[in-house]
């Protein structure tokens, strides 16, 4: 296996947690590079079920190194809980997992920041978890590291000056309480020496992989639309979810980075505010939320649903440079009588058939739709592609022919056995 990117290629929760578990067995490192505890994977392993924020889902599998480099922005306290969760599971972390020197560190006064802005603006549809301020941070200098974190005096230092502009926004600006420096100081050298044993070099030990021929997973977290610059701006994160943010967010080379693969669903969804052009009536998107599950996992917000819309997904493809398609959740469409593909968009008498950048445009856009029979036969149970009903390969080869994009796996359901080659 090649050192390969899996990346969301729509709007996030594309089932990136169970194809990167898929792929996890051919890897030796599995590296997460952007975004925060804002994102959930999810891997259902016979009756149980993992939900992780942080941490790479390869860890599930025995022998495998997970990594969190420099571009996540981590909240200490989540990932010592997520660690604790998959320790009273049975499932050794210590020596296996490594956290990034340079990521950043997310504190309170992050999340209430994120709640407040959230509260005072129109909304974006934040997880308010902090993310967005710790970034804000990062990019305005300001922020406190992995490294600073463990170093007492660098530590001390910076969060008191940090303390002193949080304080005084959050007293002027918002008329809320500050934060003491002391309880502050001491909950987080706490953290640090938990972490301590987790935190080195990550981009000196991936790149020394490398050069031992070790295979490399890079998981992004989100999705493409969502990314921070080809996204839905400004409904969108804070980092870099494409395929780029792998060597960004890790100091691994993009010379060194072999193929990207992009997730999508059978149909579309997204989470929180934005424009969303196929979005379903509400009775089909009722019946689609229930069928498939459709509620975050980080915060159990309903999703909002639509139908398959080629023109993002092909964006993600061009942004992304995707070498390849997994298809998830296509047996959430079974039992519909036919099924509605986004070519194209229509706004102001103008047909777009590229994604617009131009918010006021995205939001009145008008789909125009090709469609194709539905099936009646139930695919959850379905172990490979000559089995499928015949409508289902018509749905699948007219996305594969609009994207110009080979599907090389699809996926009929949550569970690692409900997954089959193309071919």
């Amino acid at each position: 296996m090649p050192n390969t990117v899996i990346i969301g290629a729509q709007w996030g929760d594309e089932g990136k947690g169970k194809v990167i578990d898929i792929f996890a067995p051919k890897a030796d490192y599995i590296v997460r590079y952007q975004g925060g505890n804002n994102a959930g994977h999810t891997v259902v392993i016979g009756k149980d079920k993992f939900v992780l924020h942080l941490i790479p889902s390869g860890i599930l599998h025995k022998g495998k190194i997970c990594v969190i480099g420099n571009g996540v922005v981590v909240d200490p306290k989540a990932l010592l809980e997520e660690i604790g969760m998959l320790e009273a599971k049975g499932i050794k972390v210590d020596g296996r997992f490594f956290i990034s020197h340079q990521a950043h560190i997310i504190f309170p006064y992050h999340r209430r920041l994120d709640e407040l802005k959230e509260g005072m603006k129109k909304k974006i549809g934040t997880t308010k978890k902090g993310i967005g301020p710790c970034y804000s941070d990062k990019v305005a200098r300001a922020g406190i590291r992995v490294i600073d974190l463990l170093n007492s005096v660098v530590f001390k230092e910076k969060l008191k000056n940090n303390l002193k502009e949080k304080n005084a926004i959050l007293a002027k600006i918002y008329n809320a309480e500050g934060y003491s420096f002391e309880a502050l100081y001491r909950e987080y050298s706490d953290y640090a020496g938990k972490i301590k044993k987790y935190a080195c070099d990550t981009t000196l030990l991936l790149n020394d992989a490398i050069k031992k021929s070790k295979r490399i997973l890079f998981e992004g977290a989100q999705g493409t639309l969502l990314d921070v610059d080809h996204g839905t701006y400004p409904f969108v994160t804070s980092s870099n979810a494409t395929a780029g943010g792998a060597s960004t967010g890790t100091g691994v080379g993009p010379t060194k980075i072999d193929k990207v693969i992009g997730i999508v669903k059978a149909y579309t969804t997204r989470v929180g505010e934005g424009p969303f052009p196929t979005e379903f009536e509400q009775d089909l998107l009722d019946r689609i939320r229930e069928k498939g599950g459709e509620f975050g996992a980080t915060t159990g917000r309903p999703r909002r649903c639509g139908w398959f819309d080629s023109v993002i997904v092909k964006h993600s493809v061009m942004v992304n440079g995707i070498d390849e398609i997994v298809l998830t959740k296509l047996d959430v469409l079974d039992g519909l009588e036919v099924l509605k593909i986004c070519t194209a968009y229509k706004y102001e008498g103008r047909i777009y058939k590229n994604f617009p950048s131009d918010i006021k445009v995205l939001s009145g856009l008008e789909p125009i739709y090709e469609e194709t029979p539905g099936w009646k036969t139930d695919t959850a149970n379905i172990t490979s592609y000559s089995k499928l009903p015949r409508n289902a390969k018509l749905y699948l080869k007219k996305i594969q022919k609009l994207l110009e994009t080979r599907i090389v796996l699809i996926s009929v359901g949550s569970e690692r056995r409900q997954t089959f080659s193309s071919e």
